[in-house]
């Protein structure tokens, strides 16, 4: 582990990597918020979602550093009485669920159509291609919003589980367009290249040569997409949540907790609603950010 560590600190990328501070910094607060949220029930000072914990003497309180803080909530409650702070890690861990979950849904229904469309071209690239013509005439967040509406609308009831598959899949359907069209366009050109022509010469069946040959030499630009789109799924979730038909609400992510502190906002309990708005631009911020290194550091043309 050490020395694959060591190797990749002294290839390109990591060179790149460890020269640039902005890189770093993005790198050290993106492993804060996840290892945070994936060890949320052992790092969180309280579990916020259990009941038999709250106290409803205990909602609405401002953080430590005020007048009337206490440092058992070090960002203050909310209404409810629930920890900010240990309600920011778990809805951190459920966005960050979702959002990963989505982009790689997109990325797998992505590649696999793109790599169709770009190697076998004819009727299956023309329909492929106008289904994403289609799917890019819609703003993605109103056809995830539809779709999530109307899975709530038809499982009001539903297990946790379902709700979150439907939207997983609400935030995927438009996700896999960028996926497809930039696989298909990198897939028109190596298929053309001499080592596809002498793969085929030889017999090597299409879906090998597209799985050993094709995929490996496009996914340089599918992961700096992913990486950016990452981000993207997180506000995506974050706003669904927002409008009340995302994360059921006994698990509420990061847009949930936002919205419940916007009730609060103009009474003067704004920790309800600002810290989880923080987290959530760091979150976001960190991984765009380390998405444009990442497009950086597998350019050669910047080498």
């Amino acid at each position: 582990m050490i020395s694959t560590l060591k190797r990749w600190l002294d290839s390109d990328v990591g060179y790149s990597f460890r020269t640039s501070p902005t890189a770093i910094t993005a790198a050290v607060i993106a492993f804060i918020c996840v290892f945070c949220a994936a060890f949320a029930p052992w790092v969180a000072p309280h579990n916020p979602f259990d009941l038999a914990t709250l106290e409803l003497g205990n909602a609405r309180l401002p953080p430590a550093w005020s007048a009337d803080g206490r440092w058992e909530f070090p960002l203050g409650t909310d209404d409810q009485g629930r920890d900010i702070l240990s309600a920011l890690m778990y809805g951190a861990r459920i966005s960050l669920a979702v959002g990963v979950a989505s982009v790689v849904l997109s990325v797998l229904v992505g590649v696999t159509l793109g790599l169709l469309a770009g190697f076998f071209g004819g009727w299956l690239d023309a329909f492929l291609m106008r289904l994403c013509d289609v799917m890019l005439s819609f703003p993605a967040i109103l056809v995830a919003l539809l779709i999530a509406g109307v899975g709530r609308a038809l499982f009001p009831n539903a297990h946790e589980t379902l709700a979150f598959g439907v939207l997983i899949l609400s935030i995927s359907l438009t996700g896999w367009v960028q996926y497809a069209r930039t696989v298909r366009g990198s897939t028109l050109v190596e298929r053309q290249k001499e080592y596809v022509q002498a793969a085929r010469v030889i017999g090597v069946a299409p879906l090998r040569i597209m799985r050993k040959h094709v995929l490996p030499n496009v996914l340089g630009p599918v992961l700096v997409l992913a990486t950016i789109q990452v981000a993207t799924a997180i506000i995506t979730e974050a706003t669904l949540s927002f409008l009340g038909v995302g994360a059921p609400p006994t698990s509420p992510s990061l847009g949930t907790l936002i919205r419940i502190g916007n009730d609060y906002l103009f009474s003067g309990e704004w920790w309800i609603t600002i810290f989880p708005g923080v987290v959530l631009v760091l979150i976001a911020l960190s991984v765009n950010l380390l998405g444009d290194w990442l497009r950086d550091a597998l350019n050669p043309r910047l080498r």
